[in-house]
């Protein structure tokens, strides 16, 4: 992969694991990287949001169990902790967001501005763990817990204003 940044030359798309650290190439995005791996979470957020609520927390849980290790590969191999476009912590995150949420645009889009202001704004405790927290653990754990407060703030939304 050619780029300007010297850690962004050490990955490449073809490697499996860089492409999912990456949100399926929208970390690469030359801004809001964050945001464009929020969005990379949508297709999977569709294929799931029919499932019961037990199967879209167990493949959410596998999807964020497997991105402890892979943003710590990607990580490793960029020698950079935390690099601007590993963004699988924010599919997790959005992910979470979504857990027990009702189907439909006005929630999933709800859910995204949400968990993009946790996620941006880093309120304590978020913002410990970002500063404190390192390697795939530390990658993942703000946005997962990103994800909790955007999906309780989402289901306190709803319940006081039904959002379907």
């Amino acid at each position: 992969m050619k780029h300007q940044d010297p850690a962004l030359a050490k990955l490449s798309l073809k490697n499996p694991i860089h492409f999912l650290a990456l949100g399926f190439g929208t970390g690469l995005a030359p801004k809001a990287p964050g945001t464009f791996g929020t969005l990379a979470a949508l297709p999977l957020y569709f294929l799931m949001m029919n499932l019961t609520i037990p199967m879209f927390i167990i493949i959410t849980l596998i999807i964020t169990i497997v991105g402890f290790w892979i943003c710590d590969r990607a990580a490793n191999d960029m020698q950079v902790h935390d690099h601007g476009a590993i963004v699988w912590d924010e599919v997790a995150g959005m992910l979470i967001t979504m857990i027990a949420a009702p189907v439909g645009l006005l929630p999933l889009m709800v859910g995204f501005c949400l968990f993009r202001v946790f996620d941006i704004l880093k309120p304590w405790p978020i913002m410990l763990l970002d500063r404190h927290v390192k390697g795939g653990f530390g990658i993942m754990i703000d946005d997962v817990l990103a994800g909790i407060f955007a999906a309780i703030s989402l289901q306190a939304i709803h319940y006081f204003w039904p959002l379907v």
